[in-house]
């Protein structure tokens, strides 16, 4: 059977499914091909059921519950870190309240984020690749970035008005931010998906145990980082947490949502199952 195996182009997702690519775990009766895009565009792919596995962001799935379920493992969780709003010149909150923030997408975690931190806040989707140059040019006063900005912005010269991720943990009980998730189309029925859960789950796990070698793999999508970076920003993201949402990033993913929905920005949505 082929299974469609769809993520960001980015070292984190390609740590993650390094050993099935590789063939370093048995994928039994499964063939699985990868097809790689921006996570905005993968939320809308999911919107017609494209792929059978995709990841997703958190706020995606308020609407797309009924295609896909959450898979118990291949999360992105900021634990105190997270998507960050920078600008060009120092800047406060209260600077910002009648200025256009670049947003990564608009079905992104960090466009929810930048809502629930902010409600007023005026946003325009921007490529993610691109909000830093248009920050440059003046366009925009402030974005968020995602993926390897997070730790190449100080460098380039950028300040933080805030670490959404760091906001968040501050505000709900030290909680995780939930960001991204491996979601698996509901219509494979009960069987193909818990044994597909699992090879992703083994492959993840096999990532973890063989670190220096999965991180050899995910260098080629690094997009400029240092291996050291490569590193860095793929322990934020790949880790325990990865194998497990746990009980707290489950509530995590949860109270997310029903703040999303609290605040108009999200459709309701009953408590997602996470398959393990």
């Amino acid at each position: 059977m082929k299974v469609v195996i769809a993520h960001s182009p980015d070292s984190d997702d390609a740590f993650m499914h390094f050993a099935i690519g590789e063939g370093k775990v048995d994928t039994g009766e499964y063939q699985f091909d990868h097809m790689m895009a921006d996570i905005e565009t993968l939320n809308r792919h999911a919107v017609e059921g494209r792929h059978e596995v995709t990841a997703i962001s958190i706020h995606a799935y308020a609407h797309l519950s009924d295609q896909y379920a959450l898979l118990n493992h291949g999360a992105s969780m900021g634990e105190g870190y997270g998507p960050v709003l920078i600008t060009k010149e120092p800047r406060t909150r209260e600077d910002l309240r009648d200025q256009v923030i670049a947003v990564p997408g608009e079905w992104t975690s960090a466009a929810l984020a930048v809502k629930l931190w902010m409600p007023e806040a005026k946003t325009a989707v921007v490529p993610f690749d691109e909000i830093m140059q248009r920050i440059d040019s003046g366009e925009f006063e402030a974005g968020v970035i995602i993926h390897e900005g997070q730790v190449t912005y100080e460098d380039e010269g950028y300040h933080s008005v805030v670490d959404l991720g760091e906001w968040w943990a501050r505000t709900q009980d030290g909680l995780p931010l939930p960001l991204g998730g491996n979601a698996i189309r509901r219509d494979l029925g009960e069987t193909h998906i818990r044994e597909i859960s699992k090879i992703l789950r083994a492959s993840i796990a096999y990532a973890l145990e063989h670190r220096e070698e999965a991180l050899q793999y995910a260098e080629q999508y690094n997009r400029g980082l240092t291996r050291e970076q490569t590193d860095r920003f793929v322990g934020m993201y790949v880790n325990q947490r990865t194998l497990d949402y746990g009980e707290d990033g489950r509530e995590a993913v949860c109270r997310f949502l029903r703040m999303g929905a609290g605040s108009g920005a999200v459709p309701e949505v009953a408590e997602p199952e996470f398959i393990v």
